[in-house]
């Protein structure tokens, strides 16, 4: 039997319901929502949005930085029958037109400067464009409310979208449940009260991000969100709003180990999460000097699945490669290549099952069948499982530890990226004939982006225009560190790029 708190799914924008109505929910640059704040606001931006965009299931897009609506928006999509496509606001036009064009969004809000930085053609014409400001204004002429939902906690709630080994990217299919259990789930290992503060550094168009919100609200919380310039905008906060809680990705982990801590952002701070990649054990050292008292929480996750293991705090200091074990929600099975469960210490494939597993990619049957498939004849869950095409390890104590890849995907600061992207935008320049990224190891970075490629014959100043166009393309944290130039690329015997040799070469 596998141990799980409650296990009865909500609709999602009951999590407004979690907290008492005078305790802090929100607190933002310029306001604090209570949670009475947040169920009148979700209650109104969900009868305007409904208003706006009536038909059941419609997607819904944002586009901005941390704010009311963009943290409101994945309670009043839901409540008002919508789906959100919450985008990076670390994406341009090109990355964002495809976004939009794939989901069928109706409706894009964001600012309204990175609205104007959009392209003719970028906005598919069923699609409105509305500036964040616009919106509020919106809602206070509407005056209207809606009340709780009663959706199935099978139906869509949100598209998150992400990047694969090969081609654009893909919109991950999150259920009611998927995300409600995902809040119950973390909540739950995590230990999260109604006097803890969550300072929210991670974009939540990532899974890992939203959940700051979600996990904590479902404890009723109070979550603080930031979009920070600098590392010490992160210490600074942490101790003006008394934070209990910081999740962050392994390079802003060892950013924050280089700076001075106030003893007030320290002696607050009960937990630390991690996800996007794994720590060192000089990072894991670093942390524990820093934040003596603080418990810390290693943890891998999937998009497809949302998150899959933890790693008890208590095991943080004898185990600190370990992957740990199974979350709540979670099972998590190691798969030989024969399709048997896996022995102690013998290399498998990580596949979960559970209730936590997406409804696949948005309009994608090929690449759904290729990543969500029956679950093993061991589960005891059954149903689709998500087979992760990570080779992983488990002991003979129980604890997961990863091996590597099979695919391609590069991993930089906490961004999943898909080489294919890089390389379509590099070639569609028309500087380069040929073009393969890949990725080094990098202390800061976990792996560092590299382009290896051939000039397009006839391009003058190529050298010279390429990172200019590709900055002009892709977001900052897609741009590759270094541009390697060649005369030829190895091929394979089959003709083509061989990109063992290529990374070899570079040291990948």
């Amino acid at each position: 039997m596998i141990l799980t708190p409650d296990p009865t799914p909500k609709p999602l924008d009951h999590l407004a319901e979690c907290g008492e109505g005078d305790a802090p929910a929100l607190v933002l640059r310029e306001e604090t929502l209570s949670y009475k704040d947040l169920r009148s606001r979700v209650a109104a931006l969900a009868s305007w949005l409904k208003q706006q965009v009536p038909g059941e299931g419609e997607r819904v897009a944002s586009w901005a930085a941390k704010g009311v609506l963009t943290c409101l928006l994945p309670l009043a999509c839901a409540r008002a029958g919508l789906v959100h496509v919450p985008v990076n606001p670390l994406l341009k036009h090109a990355q964002v037109a495809h976004i939009l064009s794939d989901s069928g969004a109706k409706m894009l809000m964001g600012t309204a400067a990175r609205l104007k930085t959009l392209e003719p053609g970028d906005v598919p014409d069923c699609c409105a464009t509305i500036d964040e400001d616009a919106v509020w204004e919106a809602v206070g002429e509407h005056d209207s409310a809606l009340g709780l939902s009663d959706a199935s906690p099978d139906n869509l709630a949100a598209i998150l979208y992400t990047s694969g080994s090969t081609g654009r990217p893909k919109g991950v299919m999150l259920s009611h449940a998927n995300m409600w259990l995902g809040a119950v789930s973390v909540s739950d290992y995590l230990g999260l009260a109604a006097d803890d503060v969550t300072l929210a550094v991670l974009p939540l168009s990532f899974d890992y991000g939203q959940n700051q919100l979600l996990s904590t609200w479902y404890a009723g919380g109070s979550v603080v969100p930031l979009d920070y310039l600098f590392p010490k905008d992160v210490a600074k906060a942490c101790a003006k709003h008394k934070v209990t809680t910081l999740a962050a990705v392994p390079p802003l982990w060892v950013q924050l180990t280089e700076i001075e801590w106030p003893p007030e952002a320290v002696a607050s701070m009960r937990r630390m999460t991690n996800s996007g990649g794994a720590l060192t054990e000089e990072l894991v050292r670093d942390l524990r000097a820093i934040f003596p008292q603080s418990r810390l929480f290693p943890m891998y996750g999937l998009t497809e699945a949302f998150r899959s293991t933890y790693l008890d705090p208590e095991l943080v200091d004898s185990h600190p490669t370990s992957m740990g074990t199974a979350i709540p929600f979670a099972e998590i099975l190691v798969i030989d290549d024969q399709g048997n469960v896996a022995e102690p210490d013998e290399e498998g494939e990580l596949v979960h099952c559970g209730p936590l597993v997406a409804q696949g990619y948005w309009q994608d049957p090929e690449r759904t069948a290729e990543r969500f498939k029956p679950a093993p004849g061991a589960s005891e869950y059954g149903g689709m499982a998500v087979w992760s095409g990570d080779r992983v390890k488990r002991d003979i104590n129980g604890l997961l530890y990863f091996v590597g890849r099979r695919d391609a995907m590069i991993k930089s600061a906490g961004n999943r990226i898909s080489p294919q992207e890089i390389e379509d935008a590099a070639r569609a320049t028309g500087l380069v004939a040929e073009a393969v990224a890949l990725g080094v190891k990098d202390d800061r970075l976990g792996h560092a982006v590299h382009l290896v490629v051939r000039r397009m014959q006839g391009a003058e100043n190529a050298e010279e225009m390429l990172p200019k166009a590709l900055k002009h393309e892709l977001p900052n944290f897609m741009l590759p560190q270094v541009i390697h130039w060649r005369e030829t690329l190895p091929l394979n015997p089959n003709g083509k790029l061989d990109r063992t040799a290529i990374a070899r070469e570079i040291g990948s």
